[in-house]
């Protein structure tokens, strides 16, 4: 049997290009080399794409992918292939499927799909709307909320009219929630830029940070003494929810130093919960899949009250696949083990491509 030949895409222009560059170490380590054939490019922290030939591992030997020999590439207009900056053919350089790892923007955004479904070629994971919706803050809660999906309150902030006048944004804040209430870029993940703010002085703080990141900011009521859960989606048109699993921070939320650099906080897998309850949240789990049309895989992250009611938090569309990451872990509890789950991932993008091949790109005369 011929293998599948896999693109590795991983790196990224974000700031979660290191967590990128962490996920596809795991995956390529765990893919089942007798079913395929992996074909590693890394883009590097100002865009430019790499790949590595023969010495393609190398790329993944440090936390950001750095020029050193590998050879500056782009995608083949002619094909399933990468070409030099010459438009010089790679050899070993062909593919049949890509698994973009790519986190936050310019990768887990929609920008790199749209880019793969001009080049007409299959990929894992999202496509270009479900992957700009679920990277959005601002747009994903507006869907939730046309949709009927619970979630907390909150407040969109263009950049622009927070560095014009940042009194009369944080007079209209604070009219319109109560503290303490949380600060985060509208398009970023891992927990980047986010901050938690009890008074006047951190929420301007905390606008100052998320305005490093974004031109749209979100601002959103803390729901106190909650609990974090998650909940793991895989599958296309009939997608399944995984078991749910409790994240118990090791500060007071789960920011990007707990979540992967000081290892403080907890995943309890399963959560403690009754039986009712995570069904209940598995299927909120799959109306949120399906509220942003995503496919593949995605991880949705809820809050639990004290009361038991639960609110959507986000959707990630492309979630961590660290040896710590929620995701992978979920799906081992359920039995799938992490090879397998790779796997599977692979077959439902190809699957997806195969769906849309037929559809019907001009006009029809009767």
């Amino acid at each position: 049997m011929s293998k599948t030949r896999v693109l590795l895409l991983f790196g990224g222009r974000s700031a979660e290009h290191e967590v990128s560059v962490v996920s596809a170490r795991s995956v390529y380590a765990a893919i089942d080399r007798d079913r395929y054939d992996v074909v590693l490019a890394g883009i590097d922290q100002q865009g430019r794409w790499y790949f590595g030939g023969k010495n393609s591992e190398s790329l993944l030997s440090t936390t950001t992918v750095v020029p050193d020999k590998h050879v500056p590439a782009r995608l083949s207009t002619a094909g399933a292939s990468l070409v030099s900056e010459d438009g010089d053919d790679l050899p070993d350089s062909d593919f049949e499927v890509v698994f973009p790892l790519l986190h936050g923007p310019y990768g887990e955004d929609g920008t790199v799909q749209g880019l793969l479904e001009l080049a007409g070629l299959a990929y894992v994971g999202a496509g270009v709307a479900a992957s700009a919706v679920g990277m959005d803050k601002a747009l994903a809660r507006a869907i939730f909320a046309a949709s009927g999906l619970p979630q907390t309150q909150y407040s969109v902030i263009a950049r622009s009219d927070w560095r014009r006048a940042q009194v009369p944004v944080l007079e209209r804040l604070e009219g319109e929630h109560d503290y303490p209430l949380f600060v985060k870029p509208a398009n970023l993940g891992s927990s980047v830029g986010i901050s938690k703010a009890h008074h006047r002085q951190e929420l301007k703080a905390g606008l100052e940070l998320a305005s490093q990141y974004d031109t749209k900011l979100i601002v959103e009521r803390s729901v106190e003494n909650a609990r974090e859960l998650e909940c793991a989606v895989l599958g296309n048109e009939y997608p399944k929810a995984s078991g749910v699993g409790e994240i118990i921070p090791g500060a007071e939320f789960y920011d990007y130093t707990t979540k992967y650099i000081d290892g403080q906080s907890e995943l309890v897998i399963p959560a403690v919960l009754e039986k009712s309850e995570s069904e209940a949240i598995q299927e909120l789990a799959i109306r949120t899949f399906k509220a942003i049309d995503c496919s593949g895989l995605a991880r949705v992250d809820f809050f639990m009250r004290p009361d038991g009611s639960v609110l959507v938090n986000e959707i990630n569309t492309m979630p961590g696949f660290t040896p710590i990451s929620m995701y992978p872990k979920l799906w081992a509890a359920a039995g799938v083990a992490y090879g397998d789950l790779i796997d599977r991932l692979i077959q439902f993008g190809l699957e997806r491509h195969l769906d849309r091949k037929d559809l019907q790109l001009s006009l029809i005369h009767i």
